[in-house]
């Protein structure tokens, strides 16, 4: 008979990972939030006009980039917190479309998926 859901100690296991992804995400994310409130924070005594320009272009730019970087991170977050509560109810490792388990090894790499490789590339094997 298949297995229609990963036993307790299975999702203790994926529990353990994702608490350490969550923590590293959490940790990186503070630090794009930081960068992108102290972005212009930088004294620099060069008064040339040009130099100014270059200068905040390229903070500008940063700072546009940290802003995106630190958006996709509160996703990843709230995608790994959300993977914390298919476990507390025990549907985790579950795929959302074939409703099979995904496989140990997919979830260990992306402990946040909710669809096994054959639902994402749409069927196809």
């Amino acid at each position: 008979m298949e297995k229609k859901r990963y036993s307790d100690a299975e999702l203790e296991e994926f529990r353990a990972i994702i608490v350490e992804k969550l923590e590293n995400a959490k940790h990186d994310y503070e630090q794009l939030k930081s960068s992108v409130t102290n972005a212009g924070g930088n004294d620099t005594d060069d008064t040339s006009p040009t130099y100014k320009v270059l200068e905040e272009g390229a903070n500008t730019l940063s700072k546009e980039e940290n802003t995106r970087l630190a958006e996709r991170q509160m996703k990843f977050i709230q995608n790994l917190e959300m993977a914390l509560m298919r476990i507390n109810n025990k549907t985790y490792g579950i795929c959302r479309e074939t409703g099979n388990l995904i496989p140990a090894e997919r979830l260990r790499a992306v402990p946040h998926a909710t669809l096994s490789i054959e639902a994402k590339n749409g069927g196809k094997k």
